[in-house]
């Protein structure tokens, strides 16, 4: 078994000591869950240096009661495991209780940097919220997340993360039998915005407090002390949120299925089941196969976002003034404020896409022209911004095949266009070091979906090489090294024609 490679060697204990924090605080938002054993559990994937950050030994993790932990069959002494409770909007339609059908919150642990971390099993077995779903999980959705959540935190962007992924020795029945496996997930916390939504169905307004002040505690300790820290917290919400939903569109990120019970408060990306990122750019790009209308589409996850945070305002109304139309024309000022910080954040990362060292008029214009010729001429998005960059090294030829079949008078005039735009920024003189600059931020590998589906069938085969192989070029996502020329390439067109995804995870 590969993982990946240690960085660090202060290890403070071997196995995790967990409070439970949110039980104490939230009772009524949890249902008690059972360990369950498993035939033959066995480690597949550990991430080491994320073990070592949580404090725990990764030799102790792949011994057999380490093992036997993390495949949810044991847990430690003083944990107090629960199912999670939150409803959501799914697709737009509201549902009451969801819940944790198949993960187990084990508890809270503090991290090496003194951060609260939550662990979560993931296809650990059945909870009371699993509505008749047998609460397990296979291999190759479990690796998918794994992969994903690394790739993303490579990229620099919010996510929780994937600790480790353990077969359980027994087959689990979907279209036909697959193996079965847990994944140990971590998360600056599993508050989101479904369990608001479920906390004020319960028509208790203690609950939504303690909700409320818990998220704070966790998420943004700044605001206990404010004026109006509830306010204050949807403001925290709608800043993270902005700022992850463009972090998303500046690579090219498809979540998939943003429902709000997929909509963490922390602002971190979760659930990887119907994601995908994109290759030749359109805004309309969508893989997942449930999503028949296009409601989670590339293009549009900043206006979704916004609706879902609309969904988390009305659940905080209660809190924020006892005047109902007072607290009303509050929300909608914090939620007016949500496109100005999308927009800000999302033009910041494209001038650094572009290398642009400050704001200069027209800059909105420039990259909605580069967004237009990139998808009017169907240019895989990732490679598009290495490829200028190469260019401002005077080697055209990238771009040129990129642009095999365009209009180049209109992709040339866009490049005077960026040219002049560099100067008037004050970029750098030196077009191979703003080149460079741009190397920093524009990714060569990401998760292609041909090499994600190839990686995962052969693992679900028993192959796990290719799974590491992968894993290992996605956490090195801005560094070009010989040899991994395939990982650079788009799907053929035909793989994306039909490629679909799913909510397996």
């Amino acid at each position: 078994m590969t993982s990946i490679v240690a960085s660090m060697t202060d290890i403070v204990s071997p196995f995790p000591d967990l409070d439970d924090q949110f039980v104490r605080a939230l009772p009524e938002l949890t249902l008690a869950w059972e360990p369950q054993t498993v035939p033959a559990p066995a480690m597949l994937a550990l991430n080491q240096k994320l073990a070592e950050e949580l404090g725990l030994d990764p030799d102790a993790l792949q011994s057999p009661e380490g093992v036997a932990f993390l495949s949810g069959a044991a847990t430690p002494a003083g944990a107090n495991p629960v199912a999670m409770g939150y409803a959501g909007h799914q697709f737009g339609n509201y549902s009451p209780r969801l819940g944790d059908g198949r993960a187990a919150l084990l508890g809270e642990l503090t991290d090496t940097a003194g951060n609260r971390v939550d662990l979560q099993l993931k296809g650990s077995g059945r909870t009371l919220f699993s509505r008749g779903g047998d609460g397990k999980a296979s291999v190759g959705p479990m690796l998918r997340e794994f992969l994903f959540a690394e790739a993303m935190h490579a990229l620099g962007i919010p996510t929780t993360r994937a600790l480790a992924v353990v077969t359980t020795g027994e087959p689990v029945m979907r279209q036909s039998p697959e193996p079965g496996a847990v994944l140990t997930r971590t998360a600056a916390s599993h508050l989101r915005v479904g369990s608001f939504e479920y906390a004020v169905r319960m028509e208790d307004k203690s609950v939504l407090v303690r909700l409320a002040d818990l998220a704070i505690d966790r998420h943004y300790p700044a605001l206990a002390d404010s004026e109006e820290p509830y306010l204050g917290l949807l403001e925290a919400v709608r800043d993270a949120q902005a700022e992850l939903v463009s972090s998303w569109m500046l690579i090219g990120f498809i979540h998939g299925v943003l429902n709000t019970d997929n909509v963490l408060i922390s602002g971190e990306t979760i659930d990887y089941g119907p994601c995908a990122f994109m290759d030749r750019f359109d805004q309309a790009t969508v893989f997942s196969s449930i999503d028949h209308a296009g409601r989670y589409a590339f293009g549009n996850q900043p206006s979704i976002t916004l609706w879902n945070l609309t969904r988390l305002a009305e659940t905080l109304i209660p809190l924020i003034d006892e005047d109902a139309d007072a607290a009303v024309e509050k929300v909608n000022n914090v939620l007016d404020g949500y496109g100005a910080k999308f927009m800000a954040s999302w033009h910041s990362g494209m001038r650094s896409k572009l290398g642009l060292a400050s704001a200069t008029e027209g800059d909105e214009a420039l990259f909605d022209q580069l967004l237009g010729l990139l998808q009017t001429n169907r240019v895989d998005f990732t490679s598009a911004f290495r490829a200028l960059a190469a260019w401002l090294r005077d080697s055209p030829e990238p771009l040129d095949l990129l642009f095999a079949d365009a209009d180049v008078a209109e992709r040339d005039t866009w490049l005077d266009a960026w040219t002049a735009a560099l100067d008037a920024a004050g970029s750098s003189a030196d077009r191979a070091t703003v080149a460079d600059g741009m190397d920093l931020v524009n990714p060569i590998y990401i998760a292609r979906n041909h090499l994600v589906d190839e990686a995962l069938r052969a693992a679900e085969s028993g192959d796990t090489e290719p799974f590491h192989e992968l894993l290992d070029v996605l956490l090195q996502p801005f560094t070009k090294r010989a040899g991994l020329e395939r990982f650079a390439q788009p799907a053929p067109d035909d793989f994306n024609r039909s490629f679909q995804t799913f909510c397996g995870t």
